[in-house]
């Protein structure tokens, strides 16, 4: 089993950053250090090159070629898949895709 590199762009941690500092807000302090925490190592199971992730369902992200991973049914992760890589473009919460 070998591991493919994940990178992470900088909108995708600041957008996760900030359901974290949402969380926060509500007082849940524990709960959104591991809510972010949760998400990072979901990404690094992604890393896995047995895996092979399907293309998005929405028209606009499945013509550019992402492909997409829900996440705890709430948010979904739009990525770019290579053999090496994964590179992670997007972390949408699941109801603002409109299609």
């Amino acid at each position: 089993m070998g591991k493919r590199k994940i990178t992470i762009k900088q909108s995708v941690a600041d957008c996760i950053a900030e359901v974290a500092w949402f969380i926060e807000s509500k007082g849940m302090v524990a709960s959104a250090e591991q809510f972010s925490d949760s998400v990072y190592d979901f990404f690094e199971q992604m890393a896995d090159d047995r895996r092979r992730f399907r293309l998005c369902r929405d028209p606009e992200n499945a013509a550019m070629g992402y492909k997409c991973v829900v996440y705890k049914r709430k948010y979904t992760i739009v990525i770019i898949e290579s053999v090496s890589e994964i590179i992670i473009c997007k972390f949408i919460p699941s109801k603002n895709i409109r299609w």
